[in-house]
């Protein structure tokens, strides 16, 4: 499940804000422009598919330069211990 700080780190890849908790009263828009409270709650649900489709495309990119390599994930795992 995704915080405030997801949220507003897919919101806003550079920063420009602190927050303090997970709600948004605690958000300071120093540097960037302000979200609304409706944006930032129903970036909740964006953020925890934002996270998903990431995680997606890396375990994609991981297996493509596998197979590129021949070589196994327990293989991979040896040769960076």
């Amino acid at each position: 499940m995704a915080t405030g700080a997801d949220v507003l780190r897919m919101k806003y890849p550079n920063g420009g804000y602190i927050i303090t908790g997970n709600e948004y009263e605690g958000i300071q828009f120093l540097e960037c422009e302000p979200i609304t409270k409706k944006e930032f709650e129903a970036g909740f649900v964006e953020a925890d598919e934002f996270q998903r489709q990431h995680d997606q495309n890396k375990a994609s990119q991981k297996t493509a330069l596998l197979a590129k390599l021949g070589i196994t994930a327990d293989e991979a795992a040896l040769l960076l211990s």
